[in-house]
């Protein structure tokens, strides 16, 4: 799974044009599924059979769009404005390398130079419209060679593996829920299963909304990533999780409260199979359950996500073995499922 999560967090699909992580899944997809299609929001929607026939009753979620920046204008002297796409902590982008557009164009963001800044300025982190992207064009007429107003720039990080079974990449949130499915894609499955890639997550699960409302699912098990602040200076208590103890199993976040009974099931499932789990020790965050929940007259959702910190930064880090968990324990969901659905 990990070279999948490799090629995955390589490419550019910020929210709104998620197309590059698109067609690669479509094509690792395409010859394991019943049926697959794109609709009008982004979102990519794979149907599989299983051994036992239940429709579109049960989906598994993951968002293929990462946070990024979209080009607003190109100054005289040939710097690109812009704003961010998505929550980007703006304390880290700065200096940060990123590509631009489809060509890839080459930038990196800059800010005034710090020997220009007063004492004040220095206390302060800098607004969005402070900043500017540099690709290296001596003027504007250079620059609009190169980029459009309405590009989409992307970050770029080199995913390798490092120190104690951790790796890094950019988009790790959502790529590694992606990677999941894709690998499960790969197997017989013990029911049938629609598998959903939503696009626009980052900016407020709208393709969720859609996603959601074209497969009216029961039950739908959201795979994805969540805030880690195991680090230096923070409280025990407001670190959230931890990685490489294994996946969170989600009772409640900022925006859904889980389906009890799933939430029971998933703990069971990992303690039964001696997967390590945790569940968050600080209400914080969300996902696309919050939008799939209120579909129609609701739908049953249940979260297992990978602890990562630095989410919504240039680099993210997570580890390999939670990355595993994940696979393992949503293999064991499925099955349990099967179970469940052919009883009722």
């Amino acid at each position: 799974m990990l070279t999948i999560l490799k090629e995955l967090c390589l490419l550019s699909g910020v929210s709104g044009n998620e197309n590059e992580v698109c067609r690669y899944i479509a094509a690792k997809a395409l010859k394991h599924v019943t049926h697959l299609h794109a609709d009008a929001l982004g979102n990519l929607l794979a149907f599989k059979k299983g051994k036992k026939s239940t429709g579109n009753k049960l989906m598994l979620c993951a968002h293929m769009d990462e946070v990024g920046i979209i080009v607003t204008h190109i100054t005289d002297e040939g710097f690109l404005k812009f704003a961010f796409v998505g929550g980007v902590d703006r304390r880290v982008a700065i200096g940060k390398p990123v590509v631009i557009g489809d060509k890839k164009i080459p930038g990196v963001i800059g800010l005034k130079a710090f020997h220009l800044v007063d004492r004040e300025e220095e206390k302060k982190v800098p607004k969005t419209d402070a900043l500017y992207i540099d690709i290296g064009a001596k003027n504007r007429a250079a620059a609009e060679q190169l980029v459009e107003l309405g590009d989409y720039g992307a970050f770029v990080c080199q995913p390798e593996e490092f120190g104690d079974g951790m790796f890094k990449a950019k988009a790790i949130d959502d790529r590694v829920g992606c990677a999941v499915m894709l690998k499960l894609l790969e197997e017989e499955l013990p029911l049938d299963v629609v598998f959903a890639f939503t696009a626009q997550e980052e900016v407020g699960t709208r393709g969720a909304f859609g996603a959601a409302f074209s497969v009216m699912p029961e039950i739908a098990l959201v795979l994805e990533t969540t805030t880690a602040a195991d680090l230096p200076g923070v409280e025990k208590h407001r670190r959230v999780c931890v990685p490489g103890k294994g996946p969170v199993i989600s009772y409640m976040d900022s925006s859904t409260i889980y389906d009890r009974d799933l939430f029971q099931t998933l703990r069971r499932l990992a303690e039964d199979n001696g997967i390590p789990r945790q569940t968050k020790e600080y209400i914080a965050g969300g996902n696309d359950a919050r939008t799939i929940q209120r579909t129609k007259a609701g739908v049953r959702v249940a979260a297992v996500s990978a602890a990562v910190r630095y989410l919504h930064a240039p680099a993210s880090v997570g580890s390999t073995a939670d990355f595993e968990n994940m696979l393992r324990l949503t293999r064991l969901f499925l099955r349990e499922m099967a179970q469940q659905l052919d009883e009722t």
